[in-house]
């Protein structure tokens, strides 16, 4: 194995460090440790726990952090599992992509919830168009008067006119119009289990769906600027140039076959035995504590 610092013990490089995920989930979930219930070790433990006099180390095989530990007083094993018995968690690129993925989905999650709920209340109104604008416009044009002033029907614009508007739409319209709104919803929920799944076409399928949309929001800011309207853009340009060129989607960065490859070089054994500190010789202090993956 070549002669390598262990991991965390150099200053990064780059001004800005590089974000470490694997820190994000173990101050989260915790740090995934193997050996602490184990009597013995043995020379092939040695890539995730060693033995230091009364103390023993681990390893995290999450975030690559070395802890102390006291020995076990009552082991339940005579030595830790074997390998092929245990999944290594998600690391790297694979743990990044699947928090953010995450994310993006219950942001389309939320959305489904919102839009869905829009749908419902449109359909309740256009059941109950007649009724509500018996019992409500009467009150809206009280409203309009106290604020706004002057009679009703000068005001061109303003909360009684946009009502007005609405109350002027036929059945038929306003259906069509919830029928949109539920299927954009249900969209939206696609992309949100698509993407919790970690799905390839999630990802494809988010990619188009946000493209096809930023336009609009685009040509909302033209004629009306709002902090939520900024804030909906560059979310979604965002998850747009993620999904490209982090997930390398229609080919770029090589595409699908160097995402596995980038994926797989950060996963499993061979990844943690390769960012493995040396085999300590005899009468070695153990390995320092050591924060940070790779």
């Amino acid at each position: 194995m070549p002669d390598r610092p262990l991991p965390g013990t150099i200053k990064p490089r780059r001004f800005v460090p590089r974000f470490h995920w694997e820190l994000l989930a173990c101050g989260v979930a915790g740090h995934e440790l193997l050996g602490t219930d184990s009597r013995t070790l043995r020379e092939q433990d040695e890539i995730f726990a060693r033995d230091s006099g009364d103390i023993r180390w681990h390893r995290c095989l999450r975030c690559d952090s070395w802890l102390p530990l006291d020995k076990p007083a009552n082991p339940t094993r005579e030595h830790p599992p074997n390998r092929m018995d245990v999944r290594v968690p998600f690391r790297g690129r694979a743990l990044r992509d699947r928090i953010v993925l995450r994310a993006i989905a219950i942001d389309r999650a939320f959305h489904f919830v919102v839009l869905a709920a829009l749908a419902i209340l449109i359909l309740i109104f256009a059941a109950h168009q007649r009724e509500l604008r018996q019992h409500w416009y009467p009150v809206l044009v009280d409203i309009q008067k106290t604020v706004g002033g002057g009679p009703v029907e000068e005001q061109k614009h303003g909360l009684v006119h946009q009502v007005d508007r609405l109350f002027s739409l036929d059945q038929s319209t306003i259906r069509l119009a919830a029928l949109g709104i539920g299927l954009y919803a249900v969209l939206e929920l696609v992309e949100a289990v698509g993407l919790w799944r970690q799905r390839r076409w999630a990802e494809y399928l988010t990619l188009i769906a946000t493209a096809l949309f930023l336009p609009w929001e685009i040509y909302e800011l033209t004629h009306r600027i709002s902090p939520f309207k900024i804030i909906a853009l560059i979310v979604n340009s965002a998850v747009i140039v993620y999904l490209l060129f982090a997930k390398r989607l229609f080919g770029i960065r090589g595409g699908v076959a160097a995402e596995h490859a980038a994926r797989e070089a950060d996963a499993g054994w061979a990844s943690l035995q390769r960012t493995a500190p040396r085999r300590r010789r005899a009468n070695a202090p153990g390995p320092s504590a050591a924060r940070g993956p790779r």
